[in-house]
């Protein structure tokens, strides 16, 4: 009878780390898919750098995801009463300029954390 329970014990340890190992392998993949993955505006990751880069020097509108919300984009970027410039763009970073009432700020801001960037019509 302990034999059994023994034999058991073992079948369960092997699932236990079949499923840690595959629980890995997805966050892997869901993390890598992230990186590639484009928003709704933009169709893929390229289509937003490629956005990013012809943008530079004019004000636009930065909406960045839920969990990567900036206090200083979110209050000034967007509005009336300020504005977003892009300095610079690379595959990983994007280099803003944030008017403020209170003076100008510089902001590196991930690219994987933008949702979309548009153009302000003025």
């Amino acid at each position: 009878m302990e034999y059994i329970g023994f034999v058991f014990g073992i079948f369960g340890l092997f699932a236990y780390l079949q499923v840690s190992s595959l629980k890995k392998r997805v966050d892997d993949l869901e993390r890598e898919l992230t990186k590639i993955k484009g928003t709704s505006y933009h169709e893929d990751r390229t289509a937003l750098l490629d956005a990013a880069k012809t943008y530079v020097g004019q004000d636009v509108c930065i909406e960045l995801k839920e969990d990567h919300e900036d206090i200083d984009i979110m209050n000034y970027g967007n509005t009336k009463h300020g504005s977003n410039t892009i300095l610079d763009a690379d595959d990983e970073w994007l280099l803003v300029k944030i008017k403020t009432p209170k003076g100008d700020k510089e902001k590196l801001i991930r690219m994987e954390s933008i949702e979309r960037i548009s153009v302000i019509q003025k």
